[in-house]
């Protein structure tokens, strides 16, 4: 409590002084306790006092709807059923067949039972409207289960075609609302948001809260301040443990740090800091989970402003949301829907083709080429060294083969030991077979093997006669058990139910081992349904449009596992002409611009195996980079210097500093990132005309500075280019970093990921390569997966945990990594498996590189 107190308070335990509780006694007694204090009479009255206390939070809360958005002339339920008719008109021209029909009947009046009508005709305008603007938006998770939210827009996804579980949306025996996600373009969900906030006003708006619990970094810093070490120490201490760390420091690596694990102090530190783990740290804002209501919001719950300017937040998290039965709707922000959009406008600007994502060619066999040869950089959901793995391995040829892609690599299926059986069956080594035939319906789509949490629920209907509302019950603990238990209930029931029915106790305990691995992360079918028609746009724009894709993922950054190096790198593979930055030719965003004869731009056709022209087509766009990408320089600047151009091309440094009204720090950091190359000469001549040019007093407007003698100034080395370059942009168009460094890495016998081709399984092999990715999914015990690169590629790593534990400093904080392993390869997949590592970044001299790492 002391230490709570001094967080809270931002100073050290010993300077709180009586912020800190006088004394021992604030606690709650035990009855025997108060007993002791007070005479029976007063306690008997605390019980009277109790039983006047009749007010239910639950029912008594008064909770209702908006109502405005019901036209004159109809009802909440006339309106939405007009409104589903018109969309049905739209989504089946033809009419939709009987079972359709009879799914939009069904859920019209299980809405109308529930009065969730508001609910519906609330989702529906905030869609409508982000529509009206041009802003790309997508319905998905449970949503995806409802015909309803089919003909509304809401969600791309029939559920009529994926024979999706309703149930998992709504049920009768379930008395709370339904909970829709629906994803914005990132950019422009503001608008969204503030839409709503307009819509029903601040005062019936808000979003709601989201708990952020300790984890062990933020406890050790917390703490360590607590407890009056000083910067410095903390510092180290945080250093101790690593942003995946969940457990308190441990000795040997408070030693590393120059810490006595053994005195006093850090005992006592160790100690707050497993008792803080896991608890509430502060309240923050959830990533988009609004709440709408008829009355006033500060009627119901707490309300408050938010950080964020024109904003409001009530103080109640999901949970609470969802106990309480309010209304709440998910806005939130998705970086490929930005992207995509992007991609769109540059085909339609600079192709002359105008798609969406509901006109995209489906299953074109290109694409669905270079997916299984796992060429996906940048591709939505698929992109991760985990997916780049598995793709060769499942090779996905239709769109549910996707759906099964984007939702097998989950912690979930991992854990439940469904990933294996699934693979060696679609590959014909492990014959395919069902419980019984009852069950081959639900299990047929994927093998025999349950992978969704639709699948598990439809199982426990079917096997062990479970109703739709306690199959949904069983979805919800299965979510919660690792936090809050709560399976072992269905344990039982389900053992029982299936053995009633003739399944072997066998299959029932397997299935109840699969639940519990759906426990740390169970993926619905619906959600992966939705994200596989993303996975599937990004990628077809990938095979199709590699420049515009490319070109749209560097202007919607960040998002997604790579950096701007590794996408431009990409794009060059795939034969993508890449022109620098340049104030004579950039704007603020990346650009296409027409190809040259010299470019040799060349596209991806998928099924051909390997990069060549595509047979009358024109060539692919020179990708110009833009001047978001010159680190130090202010978007305000960068786009001063795009409209100054737009009126007259620049003569000089002088000039381009007046028109675009640069100070020296801008024009510091165009020289830096080599885009005063036309107007100045290399970066190092740059940087010196950039600190002469000054601004022009008005009495000598129009006056020539007098000619000054030129100074010889020599030009950068191809090394300090290249630092220079990653120092500005994050990224070179010239060598690349370990091309340079290629004479002093074959000393050391490293070998450059494109030699690691030739050698066969099992094989022993040293690689060194820049670290640009670590991943640590919670399910990998421990095993995290780094890719490293070179200037011929990239190497995906397997790390296992003794190795990353015992070369741990190395492992961390290596931003050139040298690795001795053995090469496993297996269905076109490869990995380097690593069993020593080796830091070579001193050798990199000061060049800047980044790594994303994940969890």
């Amino acid at each position: 409590q002391d230490t709570m107190t001094a967080i809270r308070h931002r100073v050290p335990v010993a300077r709180a002084g009586r912020r800190l509780f006088p004394n021992g006694e604030r606690h709650l007694r035990t009855r025997r306790a108060l007993s002791a204090i007070h005479p029976p009479g007063l306690l008997e009255e605390t019980l009277c006092v109790a039983a006047r206390c009749r007010f239910d939070l639950l029912q008594d809360l008064g909770y209702q709807y908006p109502h405005e958005l019901v036209p004159e002339g109809h009802t909440a339920q006339s309106w939405l059923r007009a409104l589903v008719e018109q969309g049905a008109r739209e989504r089946w021209p033809g009419g939709e067949d009987a079972n359709t029909r009879a799914l939009i009947e069904k859920e019209l009046a299980l809405i109308r039972r529930k009065d969730y009508e508001s609910y519906f005709l609330t989702v529906h305008d905030i869609v409508r409207h982000a529509r009206s603007l041009g802003i790309l938006c997508q319905g998905r998770g449970s949503a995806a289960n409802s015909v309803v939210c089919y003909a509304l827009g809401v969600t791309a996804i029939d559920p009529a075609r994926m024979n999706l579980l309703f149930e998992r949306f709504i049920s009768e025996e379930r008395d709370e609302p339904p909970d829709i996600d629906i994803d914005f373009e990132h950019e422009r969900r503001e608008e969204v948001i503030q839409y709503i906030y307009t819509r029903y006003g601040r005062e019936r708006a808000a979003l709601a809260a989201t708990v952020i619990r300790y984890r062990a970094r933020s406890a050790v810093r917390d703490v360590a301040r607590a407890l009056g070490f000083g910067e410095e120490e903390i510092a180290r201490l945080s250093r101790s443990v690593s942003a995946w760390s969940t457990d308190s420091p441990a000795a040997d690596r408070l030693r590393e740090q120059g810490f006595d694990p053994d005195s006093r102090a850090i005992r006592h530190l160790q100690v707050l800091v497993g008792e803080l783990l896991g608890k509430p740290r502060h309240l923050s804002q959830h990533v988009g989970g609004f709440v709408v209501s008829e009355h006033p919001l500060h009627t119901l719950v707490p309300v408050e402003n938010a950080a964020m300017a024109d904003r409001t937040i009530i103080q109640w998290d999901k949970d609470d949301l969802e106990t309480m039965k309010l209304l709440k709707v998910d806005v939130l922000a998705l970086g490929m829907l930005t992207c995509i959009r992007k991609a769109l406008d540059l085909v339609r600007a600079h192709r002359g083709r105008d798609l969406s994502l509901a006109t995209i060619p489906a299953e074109d066999a290109a694409t669905y080429a270079m997916i299984q040869r796992g060429d996906v950089v940048g591709a939505f959901q698929i992109e991760s060294r985990a997916q780049m793995a598995m793709l060769p391995r499942l090779k996905p040829k239709t769109f549910y083969d996707l759906v099964v892609e984007v939702a097998i690599v989950r912690p979930g299926p991992i854990q439940g030991g469904m990933i294996h059986p699934y693979l060696r069956r679609r590959q014909g080594l492990e014959p395919i077979d069902y419980p019984s035939e009852a069950l081959r319906e639900v299990l047929q789509r994927t093998l025999g093997v349950p992978l969704f949490q639709e699948q598990v629920m439809r199982i426990a209907m079917v096997a062990a006669d479970y109703t739709p509302g306690q199959a949904d019950q069983l979805r919800r603990d299965m979510a919660a058990w690792k936090r809050r238990g709560g399976l072992e209930k269905h344990r039982d029931a389900l053992l029982s139910g299936m053995a009633r029915n003739g399944y072997t106790a066998e299959f029932a305990e397997r299935l109840f081992a699969q639940i519990e691995g759906f426990g740390d992360y169970g993926f619905p079918e619906s959600h992966a349904a939705s994200f596989a028609l993303l996975a599937y746009a990004s990628a077809w724009i990938k095979c199709h449009e590699p420049a515009a894709f490319s070109c749209a993922l560097l202007n919607s950054l960040p998002m997604g596992f790579y950096l701007p190096a590794q996408l431009v790198a990409d794009a060059r593979r795939h034969g993508i002409a890449v022109r620098p930055v340049d104030v004579r030719h950039s704007d603020w965003d990346c650009t296409l611009e027409e190809a040259s004869p010299g470019d040799g731009s060349l596209v991806d056709v998928g099924g051909a195996g390997g990069r060549v022209a595509e047979g009358g087509a024109p060539p692919q766009p020179a990708l110009r980079l833009g001047l978001r990408l010159v680190s130090g320089l202010h978007e305000a600047a960068g786009r001063r210097v795009a409209v100054a151009r737009a009126q007259a091309p620049f003569r000089d440094l002088d000039d381009l500093a007046h028109r675009a009204d640069l100070d020296r720090g801008a024009l510091a950091a165009l020289a830096e990132a080599a885009a005063l190359r036309g107007l100045a000469g290399h970066r190092h001549r740059a940087r010196w005309q950039g600190a002469a040019v000054e601004r022009q007093m008005p009495l000598f407007a129009g006056v020539a500075a007098p000619a000054e003698a030129r100074i010889a100034i020599p030009p950068p080395s191809a090394f300090e280019d290249t630092r220079a370059d990653y120092a500005s942009t994050g990224l070179t168009l010239g060598a690349h970093p370990l091309a340079l460094l290629r004479r002093a890495l074959r000393q050391r016998r490293y070998a450059r990921a494109r030699d690691l081709d030739a050698l066969g399984h099992g094989r022993r092999a040293r690689h060194a390569g820049l670290v640009i990715l670590r991943q640590r999914p919670q399910t990998a015990s421990g095993v995290t997966f780094m890719t490293v690169e070179d200037e011929t590629g990239m190497v995906n790593v397997v790390v296992w945990c003794d190795v990353a534990e015992r070369q741990r400093q190395v492992f961390l904080e290596s931003r050139l990594l040298g690795i001795e392993g053995r090469m496993e390869m297996a269905d076109g997949s490869r990995h380097l498996i690593a069993t020593r590592l080796e830091d070579l970044s001193p050798l990199l001299r000061g060049l800047a590189t980044e790594s994303r790492d994940f969890r």
